[in-house]
């Protein structure tokens, strides 16, 4: 009986990880992006409001290399989920 179970879990559990690996990927690089992309409002009103002062080009610093950041992980993510899509089972 524990020789069946065996052979099923060797031959399932792969088939079911596989792409749960790739949409988990997927889900956090979506996630990533939108965090990205939060920010985006309140650096236009900064950059529009923008008067040569050193609080205005730190907040507009910090906001552009946290979107940055955030999009990288999450475009780095979709490409990851891609990769594991492309290699064989």
């Amino acid at each position: 009986m524990s020789d069946i179970v065996s052979r099923f879990v060797k031959h399932v559990v792969p088939g079911v990880i596989h792409p749960l690996r790739i949409i988990w990927n997927q889900i956090i690089g979506f996630l990533f992006l939108v965090l990205a992309a939060w920010p985006t409002s309140s650096a236009i009103k900064d950059i529009m409001k923008f008067d040569g002062s050193g609080e205005h080009l730190l907040r507009i610093t910090f906001t552009v290399v946290f979107a940055v950041v955030l999009a990288y992980f999450g475009i780095t993510s979709f490409l990851r989920a891609r990769k594991i899509g492309r290699r064989p089972r």
